[in-house]
């Protein structure tokens, strides 16, 4: 029989964090300081949490090799790659490409690990909407979702791929609103992709939230989704 995959290791790692996110409540506890608080989205977006000095361990019991860890960008000079870090996965319909790592504090705060980074977070649930809503973040994301926006993907960033790109306009009557931060450098980037947008056949929004927001601060310090709508209905072109 054929060993275990690198897809197979991603999986194993994601159930792993899974399930170490609720043994660890300062994780819990940043969760919800970033507004993330329904058990039902965790679930739904499988958000685990990376302790450090367990995984290796976790999946060498299961029968791993550890080359097959590395191959898969688990590990990382002999350590966790994700070490205290909250965990995102990252899908291609249910396939997982990646994993991305927040960190409680201290280091580099963004983490992927050394393997393609995919498209559109969650583009498989949101393909089929005609409104689609654009933010930068994971924790923009997961605020929305949580608020009943499941109309939105997130681009890790404000500049997009090509496949990213391809994704947005792979149909004509699609409407993007791009829910940026709202400090000078996401106005201006939110700016630059509209125009890069406006050459094909999308309706491009630009939200404009209460200065010094992003979507996850805005709900963090208790905004309703009425609120968010109403940003949405007050986008406009430029």
């Amino acid at each position: 029989m054929p060993g275990p995959t690198p897809d197979d290791a991603l999986r194993e790692a994601i159930g792993f964090y899974r399930h170490q996110l609720d043994q660890h409540p300062e994780a819990v506890d940043y969760l919800h300081r970033r507004g993330v608080q329904d058990p039902r989205l965790i679930e739904l977006l499988s958000i685990g949490y990376a302790p450090g000095g367990m995984l290796r361990r976790h999946m060498m019991r299961l029968g791993y090799p550890q080359r097959l860890l590395i191959e898969a960008g688990l590990i990382h000079e002999g350590k966790d790659t994700l070490y205290r870090r909250l965990v995102f996965p990252c899908f291609e319909g249910s396939r997982p490409i990646n994993l991305y790592g927040r960190t409680l504090g201290g280091g580099s705060p963004h983490r992927f690990l050394a393997r393609p980074k995919g498209g559109l977070f969650a583009w498989s649930h949101v393909v089929n909407y005609p409104d689609v809503i654009l933010v930068e973040g994971l924790f923009d994301l997961a605020v929305l979702w949580q608020a009943g926006f499941l109309n939105t993907t997130c681009a890790f960033g404000v500049h997009l791929t090509s496949t990213q790109l391809a994704q947005l306009s792979d149909r004509s009557d699609r409407s993007v609103f791009i829910a940026f931060d709202s400090d000078p450098a996401g106005r201006h980037a939110s700016c630059t992709l509209a125009e890069t947008l406006r050459n094909t056949s999308l309706n491009v929004r630009i939200v404009d939230l209460p200065a010094g927001h992003d979507p996850n601060s805005f709900f963090a310090a208790g905004a309703s989704a009425a609120e968010f709508d109403s940003c949405l209905r007050d986008s406009h072109w430029l």
